[in-house]
């Protein structure tokens, strides 16, 4: 796929930096396949949108707050983003990290009381970081921030340690949210169930590699981030159920997908994945996706391009411009039937 093809232009104000009051209150533009046919809800129409008996797939990931911003032994700020765990007890990491200088190895930044960063080493541009607290994760979530995404434009919020999840968030690891799902909430599954929708769980843990832009111009060449995910055995046979009665999919979530696919593709039920799914990808086990509205020139919208089709979801991005719709994180949603 050519990158141009990701392209469009959004206006700024269109950009959603904070949550609605109510989760479920957002705006849902609906696309059906068959037809290539558009159509303005609401989220808290999905109980009645979603075809009765369908198996509904959501990413129980937790975010972390992963942001830790310190001090140098020189008095110059320090900042981390904890990208993946390496060792077992919370003490290893890879992180992204800048400073007014360049962090050198051995170098160690007081984060808070009870918590320093220790720099190891570097590969490339991620760093071998160790963090030294009696307690690592207890210290993390007591020092840390929210992962606010770049585009939201401000610093989080108290309320972000709530809102920046969602409602079933269980496994902690992702440094960014799985935001389809952050629309849902207990009424909605309560709605869903007494429709005969079932719910099961994956995990991936979001990366930052999530809102990096493609920057090649075949989307062939780009270098796909890795996530870890698993697949819960009793997701796989509710999967497979689902399959042999004919009863549809659902992903809540680009990271569902790529949960699903990957498991669908090799089998193997934990993992990390690279998979770049794009257009021209055969779908295997998905059969319908809730998103939000993604980035110019991601590998998310290359997904979404690939299940929908290219000029459908041209079409569907072209509309909520038009419409208003609020994008990234904590914007409006996309169901595509």
């Amino acid at each position: 796929m050519r990158t141009a093809d990701l392209d469009f232009e959004l206006p700024s104000d269109l950009i959603a930096s904070s949550p609605l009051a109510e989760r479920d209150a957002s705006r849902l533009l609906v696309l059906r396949r068959a037809g290539a046919e558009l159509s303005d809800d609401a989220v808290r129409s999905l109980p009645a949108l979603l075809p009765a008996g369908a198996l509904l797939v959501v990413n129980d990931t937790r975010v972390i707050p992963a942001r830790l911003r310190g001090v140098k032994a020189s008095g110059g700020k320090a900042e981390f983003l904890l990208v993946r765990e390496t060792g077992g007890d919370g003490r290893r990491w890879e992180a992204l990290g800048r400073a007014s200088k360049p962090l050198r190895d051995g170098a160690l930044i007081a984060i808070g009381e009870g918590l320093s960063v220790r720099v190891l080493g570097r590969d490339g541009m991620m760093l071998d970081v160790e963090l030294i607290a009696d307690d690592p994760r207890a210290a993390i979530e007591r020092h840390g921030e929210m992962p606010l995404p770049p585009y939201m434009h401000r610093a989080p919020e108290a309320s972000d340690r709530e809102r920046y999840q969602t409602v079933y968030a269980d496994r902690p690891g992702a440094v960014a949210a799985p935001t389809a799902g952050l629309h849902l909430t207990d009424g909605l599954f309560s709605a869903m169930a007494a429709r005969g929708i079932e719910r099961a769980a994956v995990t991936l843990h979001v990366g930052p590699g999530t809102f990096a832009p493609v920057m090649v111009d075949d989307l062939d060449a780009h270098p796909m981030h890795r996530e870890w995910y698993d697949v819960p055995a009793a997701t796989a046979a509710a999967v497979r159920a689902a399959k042999r009665d004919g009863r549809p999919v659902v992903a809540v979530g680009t990271t569902v997908v790529r949960t699903l696919e990957s498991w669908g593709l090799d089998g193997d039920a934990t993992g990390e994945t690279r998979l770049l799914i794009q257009p021209g990808y055969t779908f295997k086990v998905v059969d319908a996706l809730l998103t939000n509205f993604h980035l110019p020139r991601s590998t998310l919208l290359a997904l979404v391009m690939a299940f929908g089709g290219v000029d459908p979801v041209r079409a569907a991005y072209a509309r909520a411009i038009a419409a208003r719709y609020r994008f990234f994180s904590y914007g409006d949603a996309m169901l595509v039937l």
